[in-house]
Parts: structure tokens; C-alpha cells; sequence
């Protein structure tokens, strides 16, 4: 596991995985890697893993590009 990485609950875990598996857009906001900035958006899904020692949520950006979000970078989510 990553040094700093902070599991998230696993209701919120399996949110993400749903809202994946049913192609459901939603509104996040989540905080960089280095804690500097934030960003509140409406993204699709698209992968749940875990990879490099933390869990990664690949999102579609509205023009199409994609970014993995480390899941405890996530400060909130809800239905778009």
C-alpha cells in the first residue's frame, strides 16, 4: 500500500464500481496530488483498480480525455 493512501469506505468504493458498470456520469470533486488544488466536474467512470500500492478511479473528462483520480483524493461525489 502506498505510504500515504487512505482507504476509503468500502460503500463509497462500491458506488464507484456501479456508477462504472451502468456508464452513469457523476459530479466529483477532487483534490491533486500534491494537495494544491481542486477541481468539481461532471466525469464518466470509466475503471475502478487498484494499481501502485492505492485504488484509481479512471474518469472521462466532457471533451473526451481521461485522468486517474486517487480514490482518497475524492472529497465528494453525487449523480450528475
Amino acid at each position: 500500500m502506498a505510504a500515504d493512501y487512505l482507504p476509503i469506505a468500502c460503500a463509497t468504493h462500491e458506488r464507484l464500481e456501479f456508477a462504472v458498470l451502468r456508464r452513469q456520469r457523476l459530479h466529483l470533486v477532487w483534490q491533486s496530488e500534491d494537495g494544491r488544488c481542486q477541481s468539481s466536474e461532471h466525469v464518466l467512470p470509466v475503471d475502478v483498480e487498484t494499481r501502485e500500492g492505492a485504488e484509481w478511479l479512471t474518469l472521462q473528462h466532457e471533451n473526451g480525455a481521461r485522468e486517474r483520480v486517487r480514490l482518497d483524493r475524492i472529497l465528494s461525489l453525487a449523480e450528475a
